[in-house]
C-alpha cells in the first residue's frame, strides 16, 4: 500500500510535466495530465491530496480550473506554479480558487518539495480536524451513555450491599440493615467513626439507594483546607471576589444540586464557618462570594467525623443547632479491632486490589498470617490493614503471603487465645516476674513468626542454644499450631 501523498501535476508542456516528475517521484505519489479535462478523470477515480497545475494553458487558465476544484474537491490542497507573476492572477488565485501557495519560475528544486510537504501536511491536519468534529458531535452522546453505564454499575454495587466487605457474621450487618432504612428518607444523616472504618462507603451506599442515585455525590474533606477557601470550594465565587479570582467559579453545593453532598471530617471545621454552613442548611441556598444574589440548591447532606460532635457541643466547640441539623439520623461505624471475624474476607478483598493495581500475583495468604492479622488491634483501621496487606504483597517471594511478611508492630500482638494472659497493659496488675514472662513469650513467639520458625535461627537471633529455647517454648507453650485459630484460611 502506498502511503505516499498524492500530487496532481497539471501542465499543457509535456517538459514541465517530466521535470517536476522527475523532482518529486522520490517523496510523491506523482500523476500527471496534459490538461483540465484529462486532471479532472483523474480526480474523480485517486484519492489526490495536492493540485499543482500551471497558470497558462490553453483551455483554461489555472485559477479558473482549480474554482471548479474547489467546489467539487474542497478538500484537496491547491497551488499554482506559473512563470508569470501578474499581481491580478495571484489576488484571483488567493481569493476565487483558494490556492495554498503561488510558486513562481524558475522554482529551485529542495524548496519546492519542502512547500508540497508542508501542504501534504495541511492535508493530513485538515482530515483529522474533520475527523474531530465529527467525534465530537458523537461524543456527548456517548458519554452520556457512558454515565448512565456507570451509575447504574455503582447503583447495582450498592444495592444489594454497602459495598462494605464483610464475614456473614460481621458486625457491619446491623449497620446494614440501618442503612437500608434510612437511605430512601430525604433527611440528613452523620456518620460516627475512627479513620479508615468506611464512613465514605457508608454515605455513598446511602446515595445509591436513595432517590437522589442518578444525581451527583459529591465529596468534601472539611479538615483539609482553612476556612477561605473551603468557603469557595463549597459556595463558589465570582470573577475579582478576591486575588487570583480571574473567572467565575460554580461551588461544589451548586454542581451537586439534586444530588448528594459528604462533607467529610466536619468536626474540623471552624465555629465561624459552622453559622455559615447553618445558614445554608436552614435556607437551602447559597450565594458565591462576591455575588449579591444567593442561588437555591437541592441537596441531600451526609456528614462524616470521628470526633464525638456531642461532647464538642457540651465544651462550646461545635454549634447545637448545626449538630442537630446535621444529625436528623445517626450511624456508627465500628472499628476494625471490633470486627475480628471480617478481617479474613477483608484481606482476601484487599490482597485481589492489590494484585490488580501492582500486576503482581499470589495465591493468598498463610494461616498463621492471618490468625496474626486478626490478634493485632489495628488502630488505622482498614487503611492499616490494606497498607500492610500492600507491604507483604511487594516483599513475597513465595506463592502465599507469610507472617513473617508482617510488620514487627503485627507480630509483636497476642494471639487471640492467649491476648488476656500476653497483653502487657491488661498484665498491668501482675507481679514483675509475670509481667516480664508476658514480654518474654511475646518477644519469642514474634521472633519464631520473622524465621519462619526456624528454631536454630531463632536462638542465634537471641543469644540462646536450641537446648534453651526449646526450654522456653515449653514453658510458655509456644508452638505453630496454636496461634492458628479455626476457620483462619484464607487461599
Amino acid at each position: 500500500m502506498n502511503t505516499q501523498p498524492t500530487i496532481l501535476i497539471v501542465d499543457d508542456e509535456v517538459r514541465g510535466l517530466e521535470s517536476l516528475t522527475r523532482i518529486l517521484n522520490e517523496e510523491f505519489d506523482v500523476k500527471t495530465a496534459a490538461d483540465t479535462a484529462a486532471a479532472e478523470k483523474i480526480l474523480e477515480r485517486e484519492w489526490v491530496q495536492i493540485i499543482l497545475c500551471d497558470q497558462r494553458m490553453p483551455d483554461m487558465t489555472g485559477v479558473e480550473f482549480l474554482k471548479r476544484v474547489r467546489e467539487q474537491w474542497p478538500d484537496v490542497i491547491r497551488m499554482i506554479i506559473s512563470g508569470y507573476t501578474d499581481s491580478d492572477d495571484i489576488i484571483s488565485a488567493v481569493n476565487d480558487a483558494g490556492v495554498y501557495q503561488y510558486i513562481t519560475k524558475p522554482w529551485h528544486p529542495d524548496s519546492l518539495i519542502l512547500t508540497l510537504k508542508n501542504a501534504a501536511k495541511l492535508f493530513k491536519l485538515q482530515r483529522e480536524n474533520e475527523l474531530l468534529n465529527i467525534e465530537l458531535k458523537v461524543v456527548p452522546q456517548q458519554l452520556e451513555r457512558k454515565m448512565a453505564r456507570q451509575r447504574h454499575g455503582l447503583r447495582d454495587q450498592f444495592k444489594d450491599s454497602d459495598g462494605l466487605v464483610r464475614a456473614a457474621d460481621s458486625p457491619l450487618n446491623e449497620v446494614y440493615e440501618r442503612i437500608k432504612s434510612i437511605a430512601s428518607y430525604d433527611i440528613s444523616v452523620l456518620i460516627h467513626g475512627e479513620s479508615g472504618t468506611g464512613k465514605e462507603l457508608a454515605a455513598r451506599a446511602l446515595h445509591y439507594n436513595s432517590p437522589r442515585w442518578d444525581k451527583p455525590f459529591v465529596v468534601e474533606n472539611c479538615g483539609a483546607m482553612p476556612d477561605e477557601l473551603l468557603e469557595s470550594e463549597m459556595f463558589g465565587y465570582k470573577r475579582g471576589a478576591f486575588t487570583g479570582a480571574v473567572e467565575d467559579r460554580v461551588g461544589l453545593f451548586e454542581r451537586a444540586s439534586g444530588g448528594t453532598v459528604f462533607l467529610d471530617e466536619i468536626g474540623e471545621v471552624s465555629p465561624a464557618f459552622q453559622v455559615k454552613l447553618l445558614c445554608v442548611l436552614q435556607e437551602v441556598e447559597i450565594r458565591p462570594l462576591g455575588s449579591g444574589r444567593t442561588r437555591k440548591v437541592d441537596l441531600r447532606v451526609i456528614a462524616a467525623t470521628n470526633k464525638n460532635l456531642e461532647d464538642e457541643v457540651r465544651a462550646g466547640r461545635f454549634r447545637e443547632d448545626l449538630y442537630y441539623r446535621l444529625a436528623a439520623m445517626t450511624i456508627v461505624m465500628p472499628p476494625l479491632r471490633e470486627r475480628r471475624s471480617d478481617i479474613p474476607v477483608l484481606a482476601r478483598a484487599l490482597l485481589d486490589n492489590a494484585m490488580v493495581r501492582l500486576g503482581k500475583q499470589v495465591e493468598g495468604f498463610t494461616d498463621e498470617a492471618v490468625a496474626c492479622m486478626q490478634a493485632y488491634h489495628w488502630p488505622g483501621n482498614v487503611r492499616e490493614l490494606q497498607n500492610e496487606i500492600q507491604q507483604m504483597l511487594v516483599m513475597s517471594a513465595e506463592p502465599d503471603l507469610g507472617a513473617e511478611l508482617l510488620s514487627p508492630r503485627v507480630l509483636r500482638a497476642a494471639p487471640i487465645e492467649d491476648e488476656a494472659e500476653l497483653d502487657l497493659l491488661s498484665g498491668l496488675d501482675g507481679s514483675l516476674k509475670e509481667r516480664v514472662a508476658s514480654l518474654e513469650a511475646r518477644i519469642l513467639r514474634e521472633t519464631l513468626i520473622r524465621h519462619r520458625w526456624n528454631k536454630s535461627r531463632a536462638a542465634k537471633e537471641l543469644g540462646l542454644s536450641r537446648v534453651g529455647l526449646r526450654s522456653k517454648l515449653e514453658r510458655y507453650g509456644l508452638e505453630k499450631e496454636e496461634f492458628v485459630p479455626k476457620g483462619a484460611t484464607v487461599n
